[in-house]
């Protein structure tokens, strides 16, 4: 004969999940299992198992919420598969998000943390102290500590509030960055690009270079203990000079006829005026 079922433990039990439905309902933070448990007078242990019960009751139900474990405790929270509406109705008129290097940094204090200020600047490149003061202020970091060096610059951490926007229990909860990296080809690949190449190995091919023309007269060595005398260097240029002699003629070279020449030299460097006046002046005969 099949025992009839304790109507009085049954009401219990659902009294106790009416408690804590309750409480998760009016709390504005995660509430931890240890704390409800104090408020239902029940193991630690039985709260958790009632919270996992109660959220695969409401996933069986397809509700819009559910009971969800987030930072350290238990808390009402919508579904994903409502979050495009809730989105709509939370967002209408707000225009106060992250900005993208906000967003950076608190990428790196996430994954790197306890971080101080300057490591955070020297990550990304930049200077950091104001979207960092930005972060601090909105809850998302908070001073966790000092490093023991000199100057004992502040650490920092993420805080609950974090967790809770992400929507993780813990840290660990974040996705692993290796998720993110690319293959080893394409890292390969940028390495390459951007590594400087010694000009002699890659950029150029010395047997295919041709030699620059050196005069027999002078052979300069670069491996010379003594440097270059005056006249060795003056004997290298001299291969090298024109005689302008052949290609400009001299006005004042001399001729077979002075006079002449005097002449004609006064008459193509002057105007016609000017080169009577300095004709008349010069005595031929002398």
């Amino acid at each position: 004969m099949n025992a009839e079922p304790d109507i009085d433990a049954i009401a219990d039990e659902r009294a106790v999940y009416a408690a804590i439905e309750a409480v998760l309902l009016v709390a504005t933070e995660p509430v931890e299992p240890s704390l409800l448990a104090q408020l239902v007078e029940i193991p630690t242990a039985t709260v958790i198992s009632i919270c996992e019960s109660l959220a695969s009751e409401y996933a069986q139900q397809q509700r819009g919420f559910t009971i969800a474990r987030i930072a350290g405790g238990y808390r009402f929270q919508t579904v994903a598969e409502q979050a495009p509406y809730v989105e709509r109705f939370v967002l209408e008129g707000q225009t106060a998000r992250l900005s993208g290097p906000a967003l950076e940094t608190l990428a790196i204090v996430a994954y790197k943390q306890p971080i101080s200020r300057a490591q955070l600047s020297s990550i990304r490149g930049v200077n950091v102290d104001a979207t960092l003061r930005t972060l601090v202020q909105r809850g998302y970091v908070e001073e966790s500590g000092h490093e023991a060096t000199p100057g004992n610059p502040a650490l920092f951490s993420t805080t609950q509030m974090f967790l809770e926007k992400i929507g993780v229990d813990a840290l660990h909860d974040l996705p692993t960055l290796a998720e993110f990296i690319p293959d080893a080809s394409v890292v390969e690949a940028l390495e390459r690009g951007l590594r400087i190449m010694p000009i002699t190995n890659e950029l150029i091919d010395e047997e295919t270079v041709t030699p620059l023309p050196v005069h027999d007269e002078v052979v300069v060595d670069l491996n010379e203990a003594e440097p270059l005398t005056p006249q060795q260097i003056m004997q290298g240029y001299a291969t090298e000079r024109v005689d302008t002699a052949q290609m400009t003629p001299n006005p004042f070279a001399q001729t077979s006829e002075p006079e002449t020449s005097m002449e004609k030299l006064i008459a193509s460097s002057a105007d016609d005026a000017v080169a009577a006046d300095l004709a008349h002046g010069i005595d031929v005969d002398s």
